[in-house]
């Protein structure tokens, strides 16, 4: 049995620079993964696709599931005849902005390449996770990435130093498409944008101060529209401590840099009589390099 940690990741920034012509979005991201893993066990088999799920949510166990669906491709694409049994068990939020699902997708990609000694190359991976998701390249190769086109272009940026995290999840659920189809039909969210050089050389000179004065994610002022709340619990955060704290990708879950593990545990503890989901993380570095 082949078990793999699949990482979720947090954006330190989010950009959209326009809509493409084939329906995507032209996007810079500076993404970061993060310590926080589903579990993923692989196994060959003598046929099929068997997949189980432990604490998945009601997630579907079929083609409509990321993990699923890569491990139907991979097969399909190498001609694999011999079965794979995957078994995952969530522990990143759905849903949430962490790329829960395209992060399991890179952990299968990964995993059948080393049950079926395929031999693929990062970059090879990384194109057949870009038919299955934006995000699943990066969640493939780890670390601190800036992505651009439509997020499955990565530039390596240099490894941060570990960072304290305390990661929260609201009740609420918003929908990617949701998400930026607003973005496009009400410009009038901010005008504001963040200096995305500016923080890739921030982060290349593990300058942290600069990295969490610079982080910004334009699709929070979207999410605070549809979930006030994102704002005040932001306020919470920096009020118990932290010194920054951002919306990650379409969100609605909010990460905060604490100054120190020890500091990350007194914040958390200022959320303990929420009805929130609180995780104590930090950042991770890269799987593979590019």
């Amino acid at each position: 049995m082949l078990t793999i940690n699949a990482h979720a990741k947090i954006n330190l920034s989010l950009d959209i620079l326009g809509k493409r012509e084939d329906g995507y979005h032209e996007v810079e991201l500076v993404l970061q993964s993060i310590a926080l893993s589903d579990i993923l066990e692989l196994a060959k088999t003598d046929y099929g696709i068997k997949f189980e799920m432990i604490d998945g949510e009601n997630l579907p166990n079929d083609e409509n599931n990321l993990a699923y669906k890569a491990a139907s491709l991979m097969k399909k694409i190498f001609e694999i005849k011999s079965g794979v049994f995957i078994r995952l068990t969530k522990k990143i939020p759905i849903a949430a902005g962490l790329a829960g699902g395209s992060t399991d997708a890179a952990a299968v990609i990964r995993g059948i390449n080393q049950l079926f000694n395929l031999k693929l190359s990062v970059d090879e991976m990384c194109k057949i996770g870009a038919k299955i998701g934006s995000d699943v390249p990066f969640c493939i190769v780890g670390g601190t990435c800036l992505a651009y086109g439509r997020g499955e272009l990565l530039k390596r940026l240099a490894d941060l130093p570990k960072l304290p995290l305390v990661l929260i999840k609201p009740r609420g659920v918003i929908s990617t498409a949701w998400a930026y189809q607003t973005y496009d039909t009400n410009k009038n969210f901010s005008n504001e944008h963040p200096n995305t050089a500016e923080i890739c050389e921030a982060i290349n000179l593990s300058d942290t101060k600069a990295v969490c004065e610079l982080m910004f994610n334009v699709l929070e002022s979207v999410a605070i529209k549809k979930y006030p709340a994102i704002e005040n619990y932001k306020e919470k955060l920096l009020e118990a401590g932290a010194i920054t704290a951002m919306m990650s990708g379409s969100g609605p879950s909010i990460f905060a840099v604490a100054k120190s593990a020890d500091d990350a545990k007194k914040i958390a503890e200022s959320f303990k009589d929420t009805s929130l989901q609180i995780f104590l993380t930090e950042t991770t570095g890269r799987e593979f390099s590019l």
